[in-house]
């Protein structure tokens, strides 16, 4: 049975095999077709070749009965979902990243702008001071969320109703009704 952890060209096939296991989800592949394209024993891999780390290489190392089905089955959305985990989390990380970078963009934008703002007073550059403040407190979440309300006609409150099953079946048929009328009419 294997012990330890993967050295590195078994790291880069899991990872190869996970990412064979995404696109094939992407392109509509079922689950189990998924899992025996993937899987390392060449009698049960629909390639009938030996995927290297493939689901069950263990079991194929040691000349030992493939994966059931169902076995598969988990093996193949396990490993979709692992690789989307790891994926999300580069993104993130990713994300935070480049967050930083345009935060520090836009603080050397405002530093320029707000000097001319100041100095000179020019309009326009008061104008985009005002608006690389903005910029940076989305990027930052602090801008509060803005209430907003419904109202009905002039501003009044909206009326809200509510009705049993006897008015819904009115409705409905007088609606009905009228659709008819105005397809014949």
């Amino acid at each position: 049975m294997f012990m330890g952890r993967p050295d590195r060209a078994a790291r880069a096939a899991i990872t190869q095999r996970r990412a064979d296991a995404i696109d094939l989800r992407l392109a509509g592949v079922d689950w189990l077709t998924i899992g025996h394209k993937l899987a390392a024993d060449p009698s049960i891999n629909s390639d009938g070749v030996a995927y290297p780390q493939g689901y069950g290489i263990e079991k194929y190392r040691q000349e030992l009965e493939p994966p059931s089905d169902k076995r598969l089955i988990e093996l193949a959305c396990k490993d979709v979902s692992k690789a989307l985990r790891e994926r999300a989390t580069v993104l993130d990380e990713n994300t935070d990243q480049l967050r930083q970078l345009m935060a520090e963009r836009l603080e050397r934008l405002f530093f320029t702008v707000y000097r001319a703002a100041i100095r000179s007073g020019d309009y326009q550059a008061v104008d985009r001071a005002v608006r690389i403040i903005e910029r940076s407190s989305r990027l930052h979440g602090l801008d509060r969320p803005v209430r907003t309300e419904l109202s009905g006609p002039d501003g009044a409150a909206v009326q809200v109703e509510t009705a049993g099953l006897d008015e819904l079946e009115r409705l409905i048929t007088l609606a009905g009704g009228g659709a008819g009328e105005d397809a014949q009419g």
